[in-house]
C-alpha cells in the first residue's frame, strides 16, 4: 500500500493555517524567500507550510504574528497547534511507517548513500524530480503526496533537543544533476546549509578512493530514544529493518571505518562548494 496514513484530525487545521499564512504574507508584500529568511526557514519549507503539508510550528506562528501584523490571530491558535502536534501520526506508506516512527524520535541518525541524495537532505524540487522519473509512472497526485511526506520528515532537524546526525555521501551524488542545473545547484546549496548545523556532519567519500568496507547498498543507522541502534536498508522497493544486535554491530563497524576514510566535514564542504562553482 502506498497511501500515507491520515493525520488524526489535524489535516484541516494545518491546511487552514497555511492558507492564512500565505494571505498575510502576500498582503505584507513578502516573497516566500524573504519571509523564510525572517523566520529562519528556506522557501521550500515556507511553501510546504502554506500548502498544509508541513506543520506550522508554534515558534513560526509567534514570529509570523508580529512580522505579518496579524494582530494576535496566529498567536491565538498556538495552544491548539501544540495539541495537534501531539496527535499527528506519521504520514508515510504502510511498509515505511515502522522505520519513519523510529526516525522521528531517534537521538542519533547516520546515513550512507551511494546512489541518491538521502530524503532528509532533498529539496522540494529534487524530490519531485526523483518521483517524477519513477517507473512505472506515478500520477501527479501521488507525486505531490510523496513529496509532501518526504518534506514532512525534515522537521527532525527542528527538534529540541536536536539529534546527532551524520552522513557519508559518495562523490557521484554531487555530480548527477537530477532535475537539471538549477535544481541540482539548489540541492548542493541545501547540503551546505544543513552541513552548517551544529548537530550535523556531512562527509564525502571521494571517487578516487580505491575501496572501502561497504561496496554494497546504502543504509541508515539510527538509535531510538531508550533503545539500542537499528539499521534500515532498501533495495528495489523491498525494505528491511534490521534489529538483530550482531547484524547491526557489523554495519556500525563498517560505518565507523568509512567515516575515517571519507573527507573531513570541512574538506567535504570545500568539495561541494567547488562542484557548485563548476555548474
Amino acid at each position: 500500500m502506498e497511501t500515507p496514513a491520515e493525520a488524526e484530525g489535524t489535516t484541516g487545521l494545518f491546511t487552514a493555517l497555511g492558507k492564512m499564512l500565505k494571505l498575510l504574507r502576500e498582503r505584507k508584500g513578502l516573497t516566500q524567500k524573504e519571509f523564510g529568511q525572517l523566520v529562519g526557514y528556506g522557501p521550500d519549507a515556507i511553501s510546504a507550510m502554506e500548502r498544509g503539508v508541513r506543520n506550522l510550528r508554534p515558534e513560526v506562528l509567534e514570529k509570523a504574528d508580529e512580522l505579518l501584523d496579524a494582530g494576535g490571530l496566529l498567536r491565538e491558535v498556538i495552544p491548539e497547534v501544540r495539541e495537534a502536534m501531539t496527535k499527528v501520526r506519521t504520514r508515510h506508506p504502510e511498509w515505511y511507517r515502522s522505520y519513519a516512527g523510529l526516525e522521528a524520535e531517534a537521538v542519533e541518525l547516520h546515513f550512507y548513500a551511494n546512489h541518491s541524495v538521502p530524503g532528509l537532505l532533498q529539496t522540494e524540487d529534487h524530490a519531485r524530480a526523483v518521483f517524477g522519473k519513477r517507473r512505472p509512472f506515478l500520477d501527479e497526485e501521488t507525486i505531490e503526496r510523496r513529496v509532501a511526506d518526504r518534506l514532512s520528515r525534515q522537521q527532525i532537524f527542528e527538534r529540541t533537543p536536536a539529534p546527532i546526525v551524520s552522513y557519508v555521501l559518495e562523490e557521484v551524488l554531487l555530480d548527477r544533476p537530477i532535475g537539471g542545473r538549477r535544481v541540482h545547484g539548489d540541492q548542493l546549496r541545501r547540503l551546505l546549509q544543513v552541513g552548517q548545523m551544529q548537530n550535523v556532519e556531512i562527509q564525502v567519500m571521494p571517487t578516487w578512493m580505491e575501496e572501502h568496507p561497504n561496496l554494497d547498498s546504502a543504509f541508515n543507522l539510527l538509535t531510538p530514544k531508550g533503545h539500542g541502534p537499528v539499521a534500515y536498508t532498501e533495495a528495489q522497493g523491498h525494505p528491511r529493518l534490521i534489529t538483530d544486535p550482531e547484524e547491526v554491530r557489523k554495519i556500525v563497524d563498517r560505518y565507523g571505518i568509512m567515516r575515517a576514510m571519507a573527507l573531513s566535514p570541512s574538506e567535504s564542504r570545500k568539495l561541494i562548494e567547488q562542484k557548485l562553482e563548476e555548474l
